[in-house]
């Protein structure tokens, strides 16, 4: 399957698009204390990057990424990107921005350009699987970075 690009300028999303939409109006301004678009069971994982974790549920995912963010002052996640692959699948093209605590690297000087894989069931997010490398995301789910 071809995965539908969406830019931030389509007028045409998906009600699972829209929802992931939503999370990222947060997250660009650094809220990440939001989870009510998280299903109770929800299936997170940090893939790649200074840390990987895998867990299942509200309370262990919250943990895990309250540890996370609390090594980065200011970190932000900026959709560039939307991609509607179909069956509760939403692949965001992100760019984080924000200082690391201990190292004091700058993510946008590194060119931090990641993804997000939300699944999406019922209006709720079952599963989110977060890279700092978008073209690993690529890989792993092998697709096409060009869209095509």
């Amino acid at each position: 399957m071809i995965p539908r690009r969406i830019g931030d300028s389509s007028g045409v999303a998906s009600e699972d698009v829209d929802l992931v939409r939503s999370i990222y109006d947060r997250w660009e301004r650094g809220d990440f204390h939001d989870v009510s678009w998280a299903d109770p069971e929800i299936a997170f994982a940090l893939r790649d990057g200074p840390t990987q974790v895998s867990c299942t549920g509200i309370e262990p995912m919250s943990k895990e990424w309250g540890e996370f963010l609390s090594n980065w002052d200011g970190l932000r996640a900026k959709a560039e990107e939307y991609r509607d692959l179909g069956d509760g699948r939403v692949l965001t093209l992100v760019r984080n921005t924000g200082t690391g605590k201990a190292s004091g690297v700058e993510l946008s000087e590194m060119q931090s350009r990641g993804a997000n894989l939300f699944s999406v069931r019922d209006g709720k997010v079952t599963r989110l699987d977060v890279y700092w490398d978008r073209d690993r995301a690529f890989a792993d789910l092998g697709i096409d970075p060009s869209g095509g």
